[in-house]
């Protein structure tokens, strides 16, 4: 793998209670790039991808041993600000998930919560937020109206506009294309690998097209085991695993 690491994991394991959900995971997550996670359901995509904010840890029965580092620096560590730790690691869920407020507070709002308050200042984090989900030509004439009058794919990519106005280093997407129609999801397709170019991707997706065309780095996954690990097109051209290969032609799955 080329370039820098931003997220990398060394032997995690993480359990829910008795279940063993994650086994021995080592990944390195190359910056400004994007890296699919594939593999069939159940298998441990989404919860690895949780693990990388720490998303787990609001699930009450679940451990984890092992080590994660985001740029370097152990993010379990006790001194570890979570809360740093999720503004610079965003997430897009896999519903679009706006808030019942208009359009401008919805994007406003993390800046907001982060102390902002300069109007001027504010006008201009939401106007290149929305223009960087590819979103301001469509709703800059209507920034005050409800954000839940939105159409799916407008309110995923404004859900990607708020994760964007805190300006996070690494933004995590759980399947979000999952709920759009095809021509939404071409464009929140066409939205990532945009948004690769300043921000590292991360994401998890059933769609084994969806991961061929927007990704750079492709990891599968199989009974919370990483199987491989590699770029896109090795992955899916010429992969080193039977077990790969075999869920990449639909052999199983």
């Amino acid at each position: 793998m080329t370039g820098s690491t931003i997220l990398e994991t060394t032997n995690l394991n993480l359990w829910y209670g008795q279940k063993h959900a994650l086994i021995d995971i080592s990944i390195r997550i190359p910056k400004n790039r994007v890296t699919a996670l594939i593999g069939p359901s159940g298998c441990g995509k989404s919860t690895l991808l949780r693990c990388f904010n720490r998303m787990n840890d609001l699930i009450d029965s679940s451990s984890v041993t092992g080590e994660i580092r985001f740029n370097g620096n152990d993010i379990h560590d006790p001194r570890a600000d979570v809360y740093a730790i999720r503004e610079k690691i965003g997430m897009v869920f896999q519903k679009p998930n706006p808030f019942p407020k208009s359009i401008y507070e919805n994007v406003a709002y993390g800046p907001r919560i982060h102390g902002m308050r300069e109007k001027g200042t504010l006008d201009r984090i939401v106007e290149e937020s929305l223009k960087g989900a590819a979103l301001w030509d469509e709703v800059k004439d209507r920034l005050h109206e409800p954000a839940l009058s939105l159409s799916g794919g407008q309110q995923q990519r404004l859900c990607i506009a708020r994760c964007l106005a805190v300006e996070p280093e690494a933004i995590l997407m759980d399947e979000p294309c999952s709920a759009l129609d095809p021509i939404a999801t071409a464009k929140i397709e066409g939205l990532i690998i945009q948004i690769a170019r300043e921000h590292t991707v991360v994401i998890v997706t059933h769609n084994m097209q969806q991961a061929a065309r927007a990704s750079d780095y492709t990891g599968f996954m199989y009974l919370g085991r990483l199987v491989e690990f590699d770029k896109t097109t090795k992955i899916f051209e010429d992969p080193g695993e039977e077990l790969t290969e075999n869920y990449i032609t639909g052999r199983f799955g």
